[in-house]
């Protein structure tokens, strides 16, 4: 059914995202997940660290039709590139669904690529920067988080450098 182009910072990539990137690979031929740069962020995670880190959960899944990538520029831009037919995004609330109909308005405008989306499922109340704060206060995040983030997590939990 052609191919979805899932774009965000995914950092750190949680069980809300696994969850849109579960329901999509039923439904398209192809989805490539584009980990993108958000100036209004700091990354927490390095770009390529997350790649590595998303290509291995989805292994250890067995989602075969999913492809990683890193891109800098316009998420329009890359999915006109990389013949995306459709992009997904996931919705956790309707604040979500604003700030993403903004942003579908001028995707469509820019690429002629219209937009689906997907909620984050039980566990996509919580985005990825309330995870990692949760995780630094002490608390459990693990079922918000893949047990591959969470391993890197714990390894890094003493350490004072940026993931």
């Amino acid at each position: 059914m052609g191919i979805a182009f899932y774009a965000g910072s995914f950092d750190p990539f949680t069980n809300g995202h696994l969850h849109v990137v579960e329901k999509i690979s039923k439904i398209f031929d192809k989805v490539i997940i584009g980990i993108g740069d958000n100036p209004d962020k700091n990354r927490k995670f390095k770009k390529e660290l997350m790649k590595d880190l998303i290509i291995k959960i989805l292994e250890n899944r067995e989602i075969k039709n999913v492809e990683v990538i890193c891109y800098k520029g316009l998420s329009a831009e890359e999915a006109i590139k990389r013949n995306a037919t459709i992009f997904v995004r996931g919705i956790r609330n309707g604040i979500d669904y604003q700030y993403e109909e903004n942003m579908a308005s001028i995707n469509e405008e820019i690429s002629g690529i219209d937009t689906i989306y997907i909620r984050a499922g039980k566990l996509g109340n919580i985005s990825s920067s309330m995870a990692i704060d949760l995780f630094k206060n002490g608390k459990d995040v693990s079922k918000y988080l893949p047990k591959e983030i969470m391993e890197i997590l714990k390894l890094e939990e003493n350490k004072d450098k940026e993931f």
